[in-house]
């Protein structure tokens, strides 16, 4: 796994790295998972309501970690030997030591994740979270919480999109549903979860 230099124009605290898995890999990988993980689709509550997620899930983390979003706690899934060893590469380059994984599984374009920010408090003020992709390409949109101005970027299979700094405090993030895309697509987002990291984050630290 490599770092290269973003390739897109995107606001201060997302960089985009395509190419850190190799496309062969990345399908590989994104096969291995659709049937190893422990999947779920839980509902939760909005305005009063309850709704299924339109995409599935699986948390994973070390055993000590509790994260919830939308007053819901996730359970913990053991790390599988594959993203044990990813989340170890991770580490070394980036300079952060992540303890939890949420994996995102959008079966075809009409699974999406509506616009967020991933500022839960167990998170910490400004958190780096790394997402790796598997499988389809995605349209990924970023929205400033005042002017509303957006960026979009396509997520290509084996890339990473590492938001650091005060990318949640100021900005949201979507994956909007696309109905020509077939494919399906793994996100991988490694964090850390309950602990502030004692590394900065670094471009292409070893």
């Amino acid at each position: 796994m490599t770092s290269s230099q973003p390739e897109q124009l995107l606001p201060s605290g997302f960089d985009y790295h395509p190419g850190v898995i190799s496309l062969e890999k990345s399908i590989a990988l994104y096969d291995y998972l659709c049937e190893q993980l422990a999947w779920q689709q839980p509902s939760i509550q909005v305005f009063g309501k309850y709704h299924t997620i339109p995409r599935k899930q699986c948390f994973i983390a070390d055993d000590d970690v509790r994260y919830s979003y939308s007053k819901q706690v996730l359970d913990n899934t053991p790390w599988p030997a594959s993203l044990l060893a990813m989340r170890r590469r991770l580490q070394r380059v980036y300079g952060y030591e992540f303890n939890a994984l949420l994996a995102n599984w959008y079966r075809d374009g009409q699974d999406k994740m509506g616009w967020h920010s991933d500022d839960e408090a167990e998170l910490g003020n400004e958190p780096c979270i790394v997402s790796i992709s598997l499988g389809a390409a995605r349209k990924f949109k970023i929205k400033h919480k005042v002017t509303g101005h957006q960026y979009q970027v396509l997520l290509q299979s084996g890339s990473a999109l590492v938001m650091h700094g005060d990318s949640q405090q100021l900005y949201q993030h979507a994956l909007p549903a696309q109905a020509r895309v077939s494919g399906g697509r793994i996100n991988l987002t490694f964090r850390t979860v309950g602990q502030a990291s004692t590394k900065a984050y670094s471009i292409g630290r070893k």
